[in-house]
């Protein structure tokens, strides 16, 4: 039988040097692998770092005060939630608006106009989410307020006060509006006299043909229209007086919504003459309805 051959100790070491070499070489690859992939953050976190500069960011606020905060790219969006989670999505086929998913698309989120929705394994766990229009400096500490039911979102001073069950009733029984209203603090009405339930609200009317501001008052005066910030509006004045009080109202209605969508400002004041001397100061009308025009710019229609 002929004898085994065993490798010589040169061409052990030879064997050797070939695998430290190999190992050498796989863990150098490793290492710049590592080096030059970004983080799983990146990946399926906020991933602006690695996508550059969104092309447009929106906030959403949602039913249950759910909020969602939107990033859009070329062909993903970075999303940001309540509950703290964050995650990079792919843009997905849809049939109508914008809509991103996950490869097994167990997470779907759907963007179209204003609004918004997510759906989790095929339920939907963020529901009327309608777009927050974006803080000035002087509303950084601004409240938001969004309705899936009246389909707007606004911006408010924190120190107001919201009603969603607001009526407006001042044309007479049957021909009440129903809206939302946000009432002025008290505290802006001490010491002068302005009435502490002046307020601004969004109204709606779901059976108007042509919406128009004067639908809204029983007898509108100073019909006529403006234009702010590309948005048309229908303007027109009312009010009246009695027993010393003094109620001033102006509505912005916007053409072509459907229902039709107004903005009211109510301001009730009183006679400075039915006071003691020097007991009340007259309040500021100018600022007032500069913060009321405030508001009023910051509402979105869910569209």
């Amino acid at each position: 039988m002929a004898p085994e051959h065993v490798p010589s100790l040169r061409g052990r070491a030879t064997i050797t040097t070939v695998i430290v070499v190999v190992v050498l070489i796989a863990l150098c690859l490793v290492a710049w692998v590592y080096r030059n992939t970004p983080p799983l953050s990146n990946l399926l976190g906020s991933g602006q770092a690695s996508l550059g500069t969104p092309i447009a960011t929106a906030n959403y606020l949602c039913d249950g005060g759910k909020t969602i905060t939107a990033s859009y790219f070329e062909d993903v969006v970075t999303l940001k939630l309540t509950d703290g989670s964050a995650m990079t999505v792919p843009h997905a086929m849809s049939a109508s608006g914008a809509r991103y998913a996950n490869k097994d698309e167990s997470f779907v989120f759907w963007n179209k106009g204003n609004t918004a929705f997510v759906e989790e394994k095929g339920k939907q766990t963020y529901t009327g989410c309608i777009e927050v229009s974006a803080r000035t400096s002087e509303q950084e500490s601004w409240k938001a307020y969004a309705s899936s039911k009246f389909g707007f979102s606004i911006l408010y001073p924190m120190d107001y006060t919201a009603d969603a069950s607001y009526q407006y009733q001042a044309m007479g029984p049957g021909l009440e509006i129903n809206g939302v209203k946000f009432t002025i603090p008290t505290t802006m009405a001490t010491g002068t006299n302005l009435s502490s339930d002046t307020y601004v609200s969004v109204e709606q009317l779901s059976d108007a043909t042509a919406c128009s501001a004067s639908l809204f008052l029983d007898d509108a005066k100073n019909p006529g229209t403006v234009t702010e910030n590309s948005v048309e509006y229908s303007v027109a004045t009312g009010g009246g007086a009695g027993a010393g009080n003094l109620y001033e109202e102006i509505v912005y209605a916007i053409p072509g919504t459907m229902p039709c969508t107004a903005i009211r400002y109510m301001i009730h004041s009183t006679q400075l003459a039915n006071y003691p001397a020097g007991t009340r100061t007259a309040f500021d009308h100018a600022a007032l309805v500069a913060q009321f025009d405030q508001i009023r710019r910051t509402l979105i229609l869910g569209r």
